[in-house]
């Protein structure tokens, strides 16, 4: 396992014990099973995008401040060179996370979802943020809930209320997209 994959491992440990969860009271608010999250947390699984997704809002923080507390980031100064990048293993989805973590109220994040992926993530994952997400190149499909957005470069959309999510390339090139977000 990489660097980033141990530091995760401490990262959602730490956050779980700071919130007074077990790690059977995590898997009941996220929906990912107990031997999953013991197998993140010793760092013997590599954890995908959804099941970070789902643990990260199982425990109140943002998938980049999860990320970020891996890095041990904190400050106001995200230099390119030390942006935390992390990449699903499953997918190939990169995830960039442009902010600081000096504690303000916006996150900014880059993705790259290469040809052919998709990436979904229940409603619990957008039930304390806000997002627009901003098409920067290609074209991403994004359901919503019932709804189906084709999106393309330059193209901007506000989130509505908390859904399951669906990210797809459906295309033969990367789709490359930012991220703001903040909290509820």
């Amino acid at each position: 396992m990489d660097e980033l994959t141990s530091s995760l491992a401490e990262a959602v440990r730490a956050a779980r014990v700071d919130r007074g969860l077990s790690a059977n009271a995590l898997a009941e608010r996220s929906g990912v099973s107990r031997a999953m999250i013991a197998k993140v947390e010793r760092a013997e699984a590599q954890p995908t995008a959804a099941l970070l997704g789902r643990l990260s809002a199982a425990l109140g923080l943002t998938l980049s401040e999860l990320v970020a507390r891996a890095e041990n980031a904190d400050r106001r100064l995200m230099r390119a060179a030390e942006q935390p990048t992390w990449t699903d293993p499953e997918t190939g989805y990169r995830r960039r996370a442009l902010s600081p973590v000096s504690g303000g109220p916006l996150e900014l994040v880059e993705v790259e979802l290469p040809p052919g992926a998709e990436v979904p993530y229940p409603a619990d994952s957008y039930a304390f943020i806000h997002q627009q997400i901003w098409i920067l190149e290609g074209r991403l499909r994004l359901r919503e809930g019932a709804a189906l957005h084709e999106l393309e470069a330059g193209d901007c959309l506000e989130f509505g209320p908390p859904s399951a999510r669906t990210f797809s390339n459906v295309t033969d090139r990367p789709c490359r997209y930012l991220v703001a977000l903040t909290r509820r």
